[in-house]
């Protein structure tokens, strides 16, 4: 492979994997935070504001920077707690990105979700390409990032690469305020206490990908030769699920799992507003996709990383 210098902004779990693969020196991480010894220590980080232009533009000339990997986003529920730092950062942010990246010709990720879809939208399964009306503005700022990332591949011949990523679940990361992540927090509070109270009502199901694959999908689709991608955009998924299916699956490491419910209204509206189920035939046609993780898997694998010290541990 040819010399890359790859920028992330916000990212630090997918750079660990990048580092790996391409070598620390060659990954850099950024972001407004400081970062934790671990990530500190792991290879380059720098300071960047993605609402500063002439800074970015800076790291990316300064740096040599070839591929662009553009996470920096306020999350759903988050994001309608303050929606004007939502719109700065999601859509004056993206447009800093698309025009650092179309000026210096770097190759551009950016991740959309299923929050892009709205209640117009087909739901069991959601196709690529169908009506798109969110209700949310973490789900018109994505919207607004696909079709600028693909009127900028058009216009200026930008290398735009998106995924729009289900619910991701990690045993890396703590809940960072979205509507899926009912599906990582059952798992601390399973172990911590034995009891979950659950913000979405039980038959609510939705897309998810365990962590694993949504790294192995994105490096795919970046290092996919130009020529067999026929969109910007792909739908990409593993599984889908309810919370009630989650807890019955969870109460196979945890018998005693006490579940309950007390709906979280506008989450709750987010959620039957999303697809229940992806389609994602274009992403494993065009560029061989392929998920490894299914329900099962993922459970295990979840209880195997926080499970060790606990009382599954203990009662094992």
């Amino acid at each position: 492979m040819d010399y890359l210098k790859k920028l992330w902004t916000h990212c630090s779990l997918w750079v660990f994997l990048h580092r790996k693969r391409f070598g620390k020196n060659n990954v850099i991480l950024s972001d407004i935070r400081k970062p934790a010894d671990n990530v500190f220590y792991s290879g380059p980080f720098i300071f960047a504001d993605i609402l500063d232009y002439k800074n970015l533009r800076e790291i990316v000339v300064n740096n040599r920077i070839t591929w662009l990997f553009h996470y920096s986003a306020l999350l759903s529920a988050v994001g309608e707690a303050n929606v004007p730092l939502a719109r700065a950062v999601n859509i004056t942010g993206l447009h800093n990105v698309l025009d650092i990246a179309a000026e210096h010709n770097l190759r551009l990720f950016v991740p959309s979700t299923i929050g892009a879809f709205g209640p117009t939208s087909p739901r069991d399964p959601t196709p690529d390409l169908c009506i798109q009306r969110p209700r949310t503005i973490y789900g018109v700022s994505k919207v607004h990032a696909e079709l600028m990332g693909e009127y900028y591949h058009y216009r200026y011949g930008l290398d735009f690469r998106c995924l729009r990523y289900p619910g991701i679940i990690s045993a890396d990361s703590q809940p960072g305020g979205g509507t899926t992540d009912y599906a990582v927090q059952i798992f601390h509070d399973a172990i911590k206490t034995g009891k979950f109270k659950c913000y979405l009502r039980p038959d609510t199901r939705l897309p998810m990908m365990y962590l694993d694959d949504c790294l192995k999908a994105t490096l795919e689709i970046m290092e996919a030769p130009a020529e067999a991608l026929t969109m910007r955009t792909y739908n990409i998924s593993a599984m889908s699920f309810t919370p009630e299916e989650l807890a019955q699956e969870v109460q196979k490491y945890v018998p005693e799992l006490q579940m309950t419910y007390n709906v979280d209204q506008v989450r709750q509206a987010i959620a039957d507003s999303w697809p229940m189920n992806f389609d994602d035939s274009n992403a494993r046609r065009d560029w061989g996709w392929k998920h490894d993780y299914d329900l099962p898997e993922l459970v295990t694998t979840m209880f195997s990383y926080l499970g060790s010290d606990s009382r599954i541990a203990q009662a094992n």
